[in-house]
């Protein structure tokens, strides 16, 4: 899926803050619920707007962005 699939960054839309695509849930409301130990289901039912498919795609691609062999230079270029 890509990533223009899953996520909107529109400034109408929360002033810009990246969400899911049809949506006006914040990605970062996904990871700070699984950080504060609230399971995926449980997230998907506070958001039902959210489909499994788009979170798992999500979290899939924070995968492969965090354990890449360039994630130092990644780090570099946010900071």
């Amino acid at each position: 899926m890509q990533l223009s699939e899953l996520i909107t960054i529109d400034v109408e839309i929360l002033g810009g803050q990246p969400v899911f695509k049809g949506s006006r849930v914040p990605i970062e409301t996904l990871f700070d619920h699984l950080e504060a130990g609230i399971s995926l289901d449980e997230f998907l039912d506070d958001f039902p707007s959210v489909t499994k498919e788009q979170a798992i795609a999500v979290l899939e691609i924070a995968n492969k962005l965090l354990t890449s062999k360039n994630v130092a230079t990644l780090y570099e270029t946010a900071a």
